[in-house]
């Protein structure tokens, strides 16, 4: 990269975003202030835009921005660039819905939690001198379906947030194969006749625009809770409050709402508040909060460090990926289940030749550098906890070299982890899951022994 990249900056975002670019030498503008008129008049002289959701870039204004290069969104949508024609001019189009997905997730699911237990009302009723236990009874999540639909980023995090309870979690999305082992891919129709709980996590597109109406909500075989974190102009409020009203919706959780300008600092266009949301208001069965669910202390400087990396990237390319070496450095084990390990144990001895004990058999061998290493095959009893949550028969153990750096990027990489890591006198271990829900050991040996 040549040190004549210019970038503009027209939102104010984490410092590092600024430092570390300056620091791999680009060019870094700020103008916070300007109008879009103003900005159109001098984006030709820029390389790069960065930008959270100050106003649209339209057709207009890239017609403008000869020689632009990428736009950065400092968020995880690029719903208020015109992509189309973007891409048509060869820019660049960089989001960062990595930054924040943990936060989304974080945030649908302590809404969903207000709502079943209704701490909003038992909150608002305890100040004003009020102590009603009866009227505050709220639901347990145990046994209930919840259904995601949008199984990106934001639909996966909340998913893995709901494994420690005891729900079934289905998912849709317009895109094939996108399941997992915390969520089963399902059609629309499946998703609407099991689900207890929906929540949306879609981008606004002409397919999504006001998607939850009157008959999609009617589409659902049970009343059914409501939370969406994803985009206001998705559902219908007036559609919502008639639901709400008829016990068809039996509560909602909006951290955005339909009536949102496109720059989230205002409610309403005109200052009119519009029936429909006066409802919503003085409902004790809606939660809401100012489309804040990834907006976070943690996201901010997580979002901003994704952008840096992902516009690295673009102008230095990637580093390709860590030699295989560095992060598994050899199978430590293979266990399976049995009906009878005691006896299946013995007969692989009988005729096989194994030297099995307790545990199974242990294979000793050399690695590259000459150290020893084991490998150890073990049956299982039937009723094994040790996999879950996997329901496969096998489980994999890999030897690795450092547990907590690869723990590091797998969480980075929204790698599904299980548990947490434990240490014993022999090695270090932690548990992952692969995409399909494959549970793995993963195993840093620490006792000379098994060096």
């Amino acid at each position: 990269m040549t040190p004549q990249i210019k970038i503009l900056h027209l939102d104010t975002n984490h410092p590092l975003l600024l430092e570390q670019l300056q620091q791999a030498g680009f060019t870094n503008d700020e103008d916070y202030t300007s109008g879009k008129e103003q900005i159109e008049a001098k984006i030709q002289n820029y390389h790069g835009i960065v930008i959270r959701s100050r106003f649209k870039i339209d057709k207009a204004f890239l017609d403008q921005a000869t020689n632009l290069q990428f736009i950065a969104r400092v968020g995880a949508g690029l719903e208020s660039i015109d992509v189309e024609h973007a891409e048509s001019r060869n820019i660049t189009l960089i989001a960062a819905p990595e930054g924040n997905r943990n936060a989304v997730g974080e945030h649908t699911l302590a809404m969903l939690l207000a709502l079943f237990n209704k701490t909003n009302t038992a909150d608002a009723q305890i100040r004003q001198g009020h102590w009603h236990r009866e009227g505050n009874r709220g639901h347990e999540l145990d046994g209930k379906t919840v259904g995601i639909i949008g199984y990106g980023n934001m639909g996966k995090s909340f998913a893995k947030k709901l494994l420690g309870f005891d729900v079934k979690v289905l998912c849709y999305d317009i895109l094939d194969n996108v399941g997992d082992a915390n969520a089963q891919q399902v059609s629309l129709e499946t998703l609407q006749q099991q689900s207890d709980v929906l929540s949306l996590h879609i981008p606004w597109t002409p397919e999504t625009d006001k998607m939850v109406d009157t008959n999609f909500i009617n589409a659902f075989s049970k009343p059914f809770w409501l939370l969406n974190t994803s985009r206001g102009k998705n559902v219908v409020t007036a559609d919502l409050a008639s639901a709400l009203e008829s016990g068809k919706i039996l509560g909602a959780g909006l951290d955005v709402l339909e009536y949102e300008k496109s720059s989230f600092e205002h409610l309403f266009h005109d200052g009119d508040i519009p029936a429909a949301f006066q409802y919503l208001l003085q409902s004790d069965k809606v939660v809401l909060s100012p489309h804040i669910a990834g907006w976070t202390f943690e996201s901010h400087q997580r979002l901003a460090q994704v952008i840096v990396d992902k516009i690295k990237a673009k102008y230095f390319g990637a580093t390709g990926p860590e030699p295989v070496e560095k992060r598994v450095t050899g199978i430590g084990g293979f266990f399976f289940k049995s009906q009878n390990p005691t006896a299946l144990k013995d007969w692989y001895g009988q005729h096989l030749g194994l030297n099995v004990d307790q545990w199974g058999c242990t294979f000793w061998w050399k690695d590259a550098q000459g150290n020893d290493c084991s490998t150890q095959w073990s049956p299982f009893a039937d009723d094994t906890k040790y996999f879950d949550p996997s329901e496969k028969q096998f489980m994999q153990n890999f030897r690795v070299h450092d547990l907590d750096g690869l723990l590091d990027k797998l969480r980075a990489a929204g790698v599904t982890l299980v548990g947490t890591p434990e240490a014993y006198d022999y090695g270090k271990f932690a548990w992952i899951l692969d995409p399909e829900g494959n549970k793995i050991e993963l195993w840093e040996p620490i006792d000379s022994a098994f060096q």
